[in-house]
């Protein structure tokens, strides 16, 4: 049996938001921070702002995956994060 890693575990059992199945590994951007949204809306667990709470869990999943991602889903997931800011009515970094 391999032992998961430890970002695995959290990114699966966070204590801030329950995830959508494979939220992460989605072709579209704006699908993506859609259900980040959804599922940061919906916690009762999470200790910030729905938006914080969504960023967070996105911007860990981009660090801690980061090397084992294909260049092409990097960039969706980056992509993800200027419509995670559009979905909570803030402005894309772009």
């Amino acid at each position: 049996m391999t032992q998961k890693k430890w970002s695995q575990d959290v990114t699966e059992k966070s204590d801030s938001l329950d995830l959508e199945d494979d939220v992460f590994t989605r072709d579209d951007p704006k699908e993506i921070a859609q259900s980040l949204k959804r599922s940061a809306e919906a916690s009762g667990r999470r200790k910030s702002s729905p938006y914080r709470s969504a960023m967070s869990m996105l911007t860990f999943y981009v660090n801690r995956a980061g090397s084992g991602l294909d260049e092409r889903q990097k960039q969706v997931l980056e992509d993800a994060k200027d419509e995670l800011r559009i979905a909570f009515g803030r402005e894309p970094k772009g």
